[in-house]
């Protein structure tokens, strides 16, 4: 048996929530593709909102627009991921639409 790669692009949209100039919070989201789907995709990630706004709605703003921008770009679906003993963030993602699916297995390298 041979493994072979191939370059496999994906593109992300960084979104930013502002006021008077200052940055409150953002978000990134990644479109994946592979080949058991037509359709791409989207990861959220990073969502951080400054301390000093925390509770004022400013994350909830950022997620809601990368489901829209998701949707815009046709993707079939949107993952956000969140680790084990957030509870209270579980159930604000829960809020906004998304469900308990599965677990998130991973390595971490030491770079």
């Amino acid at each position: 048996m041979e493994l072979r790669t191939s370059t496999v692009t994906t593109t992300g949209e960084r979104i930013s929530a502002v006021e008077g100039g200052s940055e409150l919070g953002h978000c990134y989201v990644y479109l994946i593709r592979n080949d058991l789907h037509e359709e791409p995709y989207a990861l959220l990630e990073d969502v951080h909102v400054d301390e000093s706004e925390r509770g004022k709605g400013v994350g909830t703003l950022l997620v809601r627009r990368a489901v829209e921008l998701a949707r815009e770009l046709g993707c079939y679906k949107i993952i956000a991921t969140s680790r084990f003993g957030r509870e209270e963030l579980h159930r604000w993602y829960e809020k906004l639409g998304f469900r308990l699916h599965g677990y998130e297995f991973r390595i971490d390298f030491d770079c």
